[in-house]
């Protein structure tokens, strides 16, 4: 969240100098915005805008090996500028809406639209500010269907962005696993009142019920109970109340539980029932609870009459009630806990607030069609979910006035789910959540902090011809080292906290500051020496037996996946020691990207070949630490069918594919794969999945269940993971699983790399 400073609409614009971040850190890339739309509350803006994001990406082109000048590399890296897509959404008090519309007035250069897409309460209220400031016209858009539009896009495309609240646990937020088909589902929006929509599909959705005591009924009860006039300062008041001292209960009634009707002693059998007899003041804070009670408990109770009457088991709690506050959030748990006998959970949503302002992005960008991509969470230029409760963050709570952020980028492959998942709706990418697992967050956390001056070194080292490349790496560096600060202090900020959501906030930041690939000339250098020993490797495993030659293709590709730059015991000795090679990781394994792929992975795949099986070979679309990209997979290949009869043929005859994964991680979501992988995976009748390295295979996937028989080895190069697994460092994991009642083939293979 950033500060910013706060003006009258009758004083200058200029923004006040105590900001914690600069205007256009909040507002980024603003003179490439193309579309506007805004959603006006009773008391909070959200703005959206779309805009073009020129970003440096590394490319690889192949050498023409018959001229001399290309000496003994296999290809050329490139920097080169491209253009994507972002949306950006910015949460702030209405009290700043004059002050961030002059600012935007101020650098708006591009633009394309001359109309601002609303919506909104507020809409109306603004519209003539928003006109004369912006010089765009305000094309208001109908509240609910932006909100249902707003909620399916961030349910489509934001992983854990629902959470279940658990007050009382180790881990308050427990995010859940999002369906592949996330309707139907019941959205309760909790506004001055209450409105209950049933949503059937992108299209079709319905009002079926509601309520007039909502938010405002507890405002409104609330100020003239206590005076207090502040809604936040009511849920203040709430969270530090006893409700028993006013609420008349079970036990008051019976002198304990009434267990002929299984309703316990501290059941409140009538809300405020004590104010009536009782001859005695009632603290502010007691009454304000004993209201937020009773207000959550009528709600919980009709949302799941509702819920039953349309056999409607997802619903979704929204709106300016609930505002991501843990004491809302709690009651309303209560409740729907209580009354469905934990049939049905109450949902929450990490982006509630903005749904409206993405709906009426949408709306306004129908032409392009922006639900036919796939979105992601730029974790570089988003705050993540801030705690507001008084206990957790005072300070949070005393600012006058915050910023939040949320962006998106177009991604350039459409992700859908691996078509072998066993059940796409339990499935959980991540083995460990470092949100409930305590000593666990710590240790990746500080592991990730002091692995922070190796990765500027490379980034740095990746740019030699670049000067100013030191300066951003620093940048870079600063960056990260505050997400992770931010992490250890509320670690559910983007969801739950994992491995894969470090390594992914990294890359974030590295791409943030134009570091696309920092290891892409360590890539190079270990393709172009592992090719050199290709034919010579292949000729060893050719002259063993069958069965020696098996253990040997595996450790192979377990010797390959020793070279990994992520893991610090790897990069130690790989720092120290430039002359380690691939037998010297083949003596590291326990037996009581270049070597990885080129005599690792391919003579696995030239073996599966041979036998006549065909195989997809599928690699990260976009770099991440050494892993191989498409890019380089295809020149690599391409050499090799050169001196390899099998490969060649497999090409040829097209036997061998190689597809993008469509991730840009060490880490693999078989949840959020590339739309072509999945076809060719669904046409080829894959029956085996050969899932390789620690990322994907330990961190990732590792209780993955398929559908098909799979094979997931790694090495284990970190210590304190051994340690936790009962092994040694560079033991083996070598797991091969096959489906209950899944008769054994040999027909295809699809192997992540």
């Amino acid at each position: 969240m950033a500060e910013c400073g706060r003006v009258d609409s009758n004083t200058s614009h200029t923004m006040d100098k105590s900001i914690t971040l600069p205007p256009d850190e909040i507002f980024r890339n603003l003179e490439n915005a193309k579309r506007f739309a805004i959603d006006i509350g009773g008391s909070l803006t959200k703005l959206a805008y779309y805009s073009t994001v020129q970003h440096k990406v590394a490319k690889v082109r192949s050498f023409d090996h018959t001229a001399k000048a290309a000496g003994d590399k296999l290809y050329e890296i490139s920097m080169q500028e491209e253009v994507t897509a972002r949306l950006h959404f910015i949460k702030f008090e209405n009290a700043y809406i004059e002050t961030c519309l002059d600012f935007i007035k101020d650098h708006l250069v591009n633009t394309e639209t001359k109309v601002i897409k609303a919506t909104g309460g507020g809409a109306h209220k603004f519209k003539e500010l928003i006109e004369r400031k912006l010089g765009l016209k305000v094309d208001k858009e109908d509240e609910m269907t932006c909100l249902i539009k707003g909620c399916n896009f961030v349910l489509r495309n934001i992983p854990h962005e629902a959470f279940v609240y658990a007050k009382h646990a180790d881990s308050e937020f427990r995010f859940q696993t999002t369906n592949p088909d996330i309707f139907p589902y019941l959205l309760v929006n909790i506004g001055s009142g209450v409105s209950i929509v049933k949503v059937e599909s992108e299209d079709k959705f319905e009002r079926i019920g509601g309520s007039s005591i909502g938010g405002g009924t507890f405002w409104g009860l609330g100020a003239l109970l206590t005076k207090t006039k502040r809604f936040d300062e009511l849920l203040q008041l709430a969270s530090k109340g006893q409700h028993a001292s006013v609420d008349m209960l079970v036990k008051d009634i019976y002198g304990g539980s009434y267990g002929y009707l299984g309703l316990t002693g501290d059941l409140i059998a009538s809300s405020f029932g004590k104010s009536a007899t009782a001859d005695k003041e009632f603290s502010k804070e007691d009454m304000a609870k004993s209201l937020l009670h009773m207000i959550s408990n009528d709600i919980g109770q009709l949302a799941c009459l509702y819920a039953k009457l349309h056999n409607l088991s997802r619903v979704y709690f929204g709106g300016f009630f609930i505002r991501g506050h843990p004491v809302t959030m709690h009651t309303i748990t209560y409740s729907i806990n209580f009354f469905t006998k934990g049939e049905v959970q109450a949902l929450f949503l990490r982006h509630e607030g903005y749904l409206g302002a993405i709906g009426a992005f949408l709306k306004g960008a129908e032409e392009d069609n922006p639900n036919q991509y796939s979105w992601g969470e730029n974790y570089a230029g988003s705050s993540g979910l801030m705690s507001v409760s008084p206990d957790m963050n005072p300070m949070q709570r005393a600012r006058s006035g915050t910023f939040d952020m949320l962006e998106m980028d177009r991604l350039e492959r459409q992700l859908v789910n691996l078509p072998l998942l066993q059940d796409p709706s339990s499935y959980i990418p991540d083995t460990v959540d470092l949100t409930e697992d305590a000593p666990a967050r710590e240790y990746w956390l500080y592991c990730f902090e002091e692995a922070l001056d190796g990765v500027v070194k490379r980034a740095v080292a990746s740019q030699p011809d670049m000067p100013e490349a030191a300066l951003r790496a620093e940048k870079f560096r600063q960056k990260y080292r505050h997400k992770l600060q931010t992490l250890r202090q509320q670690p559910f900020a983007y969801g739950s906290l994992t491995v894969r959501s470090l390594l992914d906030t990294r890359e974030h930041c590295l791409n943030e500051f134009n570091f696309p690939d920092p290891y892409s000339k360590i890539k190079q250098r270990e393709n172009d020496i592992a090719l050199k020993y290709y034919q010579k490797a292949v000729k060893s495993l050719d002259e063993l037996s069958w069965e020696e030659k098996q253990f040997a293709l595996v450790r192979g590709v377990l010797a390959g996946n020793v070279f990994d730059w992520g893991a610090k015991a790897v990069s130690d000795v790989l720092e120290s020691d430039p002359e380690f090679g691939f037998e010297e990781a083949k003596r590291q394994l326990e037996d009581n990207s270049g070597v990885d792929i080129i005599l690792g992975v391919m003579p696995f795949v030239r073996e599966l070949l041979s036998r006549g099986t065909e195989v997809v070979l599928a690699s990260n679309s976009g770099p991440a630490l050494n892993d191989v990209t498409n890019g380089e997979l295809q020149i690599l290949t391409e050499r090799i069918a050169a001196m390899d009869p099998v490969i060649e043929a497999g090409l040829r005859e097209d036997r061998l594919l190689l597809v993008q994964s469509g991730s840009s991680s060490p880490c693999l979501d078989l949840s959020r794969l590339d739309k072509v992988l999945a076809m060719v995976v669904r046409e080829r009748q894959t029956d085996l999945v050969i899932i390789e390295g620690m990322g994907r295979a330990i961190h990732t996937n590792y209780y993955a269940m398929l559908s098909c028989e799979s094979l997931k080895m790694a090495v284990i190069k970190n210590s304190w993971l051994a340690d936790r697994l009962g092994g040694k460092l560079f033991s083996v994991v070598f797991k091969y699983e096959v489906p209950v009642g899944k008769p054994n083939k040999d027909c295809g293979a699809f192997s992540p790399c």
